[in-house]
């Protein structure tokens, strides 16, 4: 577990406001502090942005694309342009910002995260495009200070375009250790290496900057962070790779669907990039029930490759700021809420008792007392219900019985509004029916 640092005033004023620990033991590996929305999620991580701009004026920051870091966007221009304004300043000092210093965000150097390859950068879904947008224009950084990701010139000769040399947007990168059979192959071979030569001195401009001082990031469907998809080397630095099928699935809305996203490669700084300065402020945000459980395995698990945002662990500063859907998954966390309840919801005993017979393999009715003694919720079960237990565990199986055969049943004379797009669905809440009788 990582050795807690000092934690900042602003932190500070939203713990005693969460009325949450930072850090519960001993399951949690990573302090996290937690709000209730995704709005509230994005002024603290705002709030905790200007403050360390502040402590480090002409720090090095590296800051998100996509939906992720919306309402921090929205608030940091928000601040920054209402600064002397009684409601802002009145609003940064009782959430623990020093109102009398204005930020000087031209002083600070800027590290884009990653990029989609190949793509123009001029396209309004690449992460250039919005970095230009929304933190040199929107933050008034300065440009001459930002290393970026602009691939168009990259290794194309000139009478030529990306689109040129990838004329179906496919990168083949066994031409790294092949030799091509035609012109294509060997333009594009080209094209490669120096897009490998330029991560190369991409990674070493950080270095020499001392690395990046806050580094603030979402997290992905299957863990990663920038985009170091599961498996990535804790020791990974800058460079061209390819995506795993959540990654596309996740992107394929911004890039025109799954068809196109399958085939695009990315450019991503490395785990190592962002943890190489020991002193490194690094926030990762995460909002929803449907991050729940990848954030629960960053946060609980080993170190691991295949939980690639676990290797924050070591890093002293390192953070996890969740709403509460994000962290429903945290096992501490829940039972602190399970203990708080005067009377237990139903749903939530179902859920415990479920997840107890699909970890001992038994049937419902088979759990013993023992059984639910060997489980921290099962103990709050029994504390509460003693030896009336099991017509707990029988009300659980009725329930479940009703709710199948309910599902069962024909449906006729009803409209179904679906607004989302069609798309497997796993979930884990959806237990095999061995369970139940």
């Amino acid at each position: 577990m990582n050795a807690v640092n000092t934690i900042s005033r602003v932190e500070k004023t939203a713990l005693e406001h969460s009325k949450r620990e930072f850090i519960y033991s001993p399951t949690e590996k990573i302090g996290i502090i937690q709000v209730d929305n995704f709005p509230l999620l994005g002024k603290l991580t705002a709030l905790r942005f200007i403050e360390w701009i502040q402590a480090n004026p002409g720090g090095v920051v590296s800051l998100p694309t996509g939906k992720t870091p919306e309402h921090f966007i929205k608030f940091v221009i928000r601040y920054l342009r209402g600064w002397h304004k009684p409601s802002i300043q009145k609003d940064l000092e009782i959430n623990g910002v020093d109102p009398s210093i204005k930020p000087d965000m031209a002083s600070l150097h800027f590290i884009q995260i990653d990029e989609f390859y190949p793509i123009d950068p001029n396209q309004k879904n690449s992460f250039y495009y919005y970095v230009k947008k929304f933190y040199i224009d929107g933050f008034g950084l300065d440009p001459v200070k930002a290393l970026l990701m602009n691939f168009a010139e990259v290794g194309v000769p000139a009478h030529l375009t990306l689109k040129d040399v990838f004329p179906d947007g496919v990168v083949d990168l066994s031409l790294r250790h092949r030799h091509p059979v035609d012109l294509s192959e060997q333009r594009q071979k080209s094209v490669i290496e120096a897009v490998d030569e330029f991560c190369t001195q991409y990674e070493e401009k950080i270095q020499n900057l001392g690395g990046i001082g806050f580094f603030l990031g979402g997290i992905g469907p299957d863990g990663h962070i920038a985009f170091n998809i599961r498996g990535s080397d804790h020791f990974s630095t800058t460079r061209l790779t390819q995506t795993n099928y959540e990654t596309q699935a996740a992107a394929a809305s911004d890039l025109g669907g799954i068809e196109i996203s399958r085939n695009r490669l990315v450019v991503t700084i490395g785990l190592k990039t962002i943890t190489v300065n020991p002193k490194a402020v690094v926030i990762i945000i995460a909002a929803g029930e449907a991050k729940a459980k990848i954030v629960a395995d960053a946060i609980e698990s080993p170190k691991s490759i295949l939980y690639p945002a676990s290797i924050l662990q070591d890093l002293p500063n390192a953070r996890f700021y969740l709403t509460r859907g994000a962290a429903c998954r945290l096992v501490e966390r829940r039972l602190v809420d399970f203990q708080s309840w005067s009377d237990l919801p139903a749903d939530q005993i179902d859920r415990v008792l479920i997840d107890l017979a699909v970890r001992k393999n038994k049937m419902l009715v088979d759990l013993t007392k023992n059984d639910l003694l060997d489980d921290k919720f099962g103990q709050e079960i029994l504390r509460r219900y003693r030896d009336d237990y099991h017509s707990v565990i029988l009300r659980t199986r009725d329930a479940l019985i009703a709710k199948i055969e309910a599902g069962l049943k024909d449906v006729s004379n009803t409209a179904f509004m679906h607004t989302a797009p069609t798309t497997m669905i796993l979930n884990s809440d959806i237990y095999p029916i061995f369970i139940i009788w």
